[in-house]
């Protein structure tokens, strides 16, 4: 306590922080229990960066960049994670017999001591801020073993070629499945996928190879080349753990994999099994309801869409469609709609296939069509069930979207997908299935199409140049190539050397305007409506991804990527 308050009076003396602060900061760390440097940082009153830079200068110790630094595997071993995590350090190097150590307090007299009883070294402390010391204990203690190192526990008699032509043994099929070398394999291709941020496993054999790859931010990357040999055991493994019929090998197979992952996360796994010519093949998309993005404010609208997004939802009745081919955030953008429209006044439906996350206060409806509960028969009953608010995971027929459209009609929000290249296809789209002019133009409130371009890496982010008439071909207008200070990813540890790491959203926001109405009655053809539409203020999908890389967000390659010149 006497070095907590220490460090509040010196950065009180020095004017970093106020006394009120201060006390703000104490009165927090007393409930929470953590450090005061941490908190004042969380508290947002200085940066973890200028707390290192002051305990370096007041201490005379040097500070490290433990993102910039790899630390040894036998460096982590002299100092077991329990302790790490209780005093917060982390052990870096070791010169002679000194052991250099990333401390958050180098004050802190206790850690040393038990270090230095630990290890039977000398210690020599380096600052590090606390949150960068826990990442780096997150990132090396938990990393798990390598796929190396569980390769290293099969015998060379089990990883043979294997025959194409073999009788498949049910019994010793099971047993394999426990078998810990194989246990350890498939528990290790689900957790690195969950550390690369991957939204999809894919497991393929061929017929002299089996690979497995992971799409990080909607790119696929093989990933490993496990044995052929052990291709039904992984198989199997999975479709147990998934409580599916490992007997079955002819048919497809559908299920769901939940993983506990400690301090209250849950990661599931949506699990399909398709036979091909040369075995099973396992598809498994990543569902983490952690990182699902609610607040809409940071999906990546602009704001002018924004606001025109929020006032078609609220609403008190018509339809509301979202477009883009699968895997372009459809979902999230309806999820996020819905959480905004989730109060206790409001009844709302979901008719979903399948439904990927479980969100309170909404009534969610999973699809069974061998069952014949498809998107038609659960919206007739919705409208049965006193309805507000109603979401329909895609209008796939006729008779879904005559539904949709009169439920639209009667006083309801409806809120729906469509697979469409942009949002004035989307009218089209609706006229082609059946439904009448008159009614998509009393329905729809508005369009909304998207698109996920993988953002610069943070991290290794730079300027770049590009070629005048590869921006001139992307769509940039003379007075954007002027000014327009671009950037790309040089490639870095944190991205895996792919100068991008994570994704952002590119929207195409059609109001439906009366103008466009009025289009739409006498027969205008979808280039003309989005003619009209980009007069009254519509930014296209492409306009939107020149907007996001004039910001630094995206790079050209990126946008011409996934979305098509106006």
């Amino acid at each position: 306590m006497a070095n907590k308050n220490r460090l509040g009076e010196l950065l009180v003396r020095e004017k970093l922080i106020s006394l009120s602060q201060l006390r703000q900061a104490q009165e927090e760390t007393q409930k929470s229990g953590q450090n005061l440097g941490h908190t004042l940082a969380k508290l947002g009153y200085v940066s973890d960066e200028e707390i290192t830079n002051f305990l370096s200068n007041q201490y005379r110790v040097p500070t490290v960049n433990l993102e910039e630094y790899e630390i040894e595997a036998d460096i982590l071993k002299l100092v077991p994670k329990e302790p790490c995590e209780r005093h917060k350090v982390i052990p870096v190097s070791r010169t002679g017999n000194s052991l250099i150590v990333a401390m958050a307090d180098p004050t802190n007299l206790n850690a040393i001591d038990d270090l230095k009883f630990l290890t039977s070294y000398n210690i020599e402390p380096v600052i590090a801020s606390e949150t960068a010391i826990a990442n780096a204990i997150e990132k090396y203690y938990n990393a798990g073993p390598s796929y190396e190192e569980v390769m290293a526990g099969f015998e060379e008699a089990e990883i043979g070629a294997a025959d194409g032509d073999e009788e498949i043994n049910l019994l010793e099929l099971e047993k394999a499945t426990e078998d810990a070398p194989v246990v350890r394999l498939v528990n290790m291709m689900l957790l690195n996928a969950i550390k690369k941020g991957a939204s999809d496993i894919h497991i393929e054999p061929y017929e002299k190879m089996m690979r497995v790859r992971y799409r990080v931010d909607g790119v696929l990357a093989e990933e490993m080349t496990p044995p052929l040999k052990l291709k039904n055991a992984i198989t199997s493994r999975l479709k147990i753990m998934a409580s599916l019929d490992i007997a079955e090998r002819r048919l497809p197979q559908d299920g769901r994999i939940k993983l506990k992952l400690g301090k209250g996360r849950e990661m599931d796994f949506r699990v399909s099994v398709l036979p091909t010519l040369w075995g099973e093949k396992v598809v498994m998309r990543l569902l983490d309801k952690g990182n699902l993005q609610l607040d809409m404010t940071k999906l990546g609208f602009d704001q002018k869409p924004l606001d025109d997004f929020k006032w078609a939802i609220t609403q008190p009745w018509g339809m509301v469609l979202v477009t883009g081919p699968t895997g372009s955030g459809k979902t999230t953008t309806l999820y996020s709609a819905l959480s905004e429209l989730n109060k206790v006044a409001h009844n709302i439906s979901t008719a979903e296939d399948p439904v990927e996350y479980n969100l309170n206060g909404i009534n969610q409806v999973q699809m069974h069509d061998e069952i014949g509960l498809n998107f038609a028969a659960a919206l007739r009953s919705f409208l049965r069930q006193d309805p507000d608010i109603l979401m329909v995971g895609e209008i796939r027929d006729f008779e879904t979207g005559e539904i949709a459209v009169k439920a639209a009609l009667t006083g309801h929000m409806v809120l729906s997908t469509l697979h469409t290249n942009d949002a004035p296809a989307t009218i089209s789209r609706l006229l082609n299935m059946g439904v009448e002019p008159f009614l998509i133009t009393a329905s729809v409130n508005l369009v909304l199409a998207q698109r996920l371009a993988r953002k610069i890496c943070a991290d290794c982010k730079q300027p770049a140049t590009y070629d005048r008439k590869a921006l001139e071909d992307c769509g940039f207008s003379p007075e954007q190539i002027a000014g327009a200070k671009l950037s790309k990813g040089a490639g870095c540890r944190t991205c895996g050397d792919k100068g991008y790491k994570g994704r952002v959203a590119l929207y195409e926001v059609m109001r439906f305007a009366d103008n466009l109405k009025d289009m739409v009655l006498q027969g205008a053809s979808t280039a003309e409506l989005k003619a009209a539409a980009i007069k009254n203020g519509m930014m296209t999908l492409r306009a939107s991804g020149i907007r996001k890389i004039l910001d630094g967000v995206t790079t050209p390659e990126e946008v011409i990527r996934v979305t098509i010149a106006d």
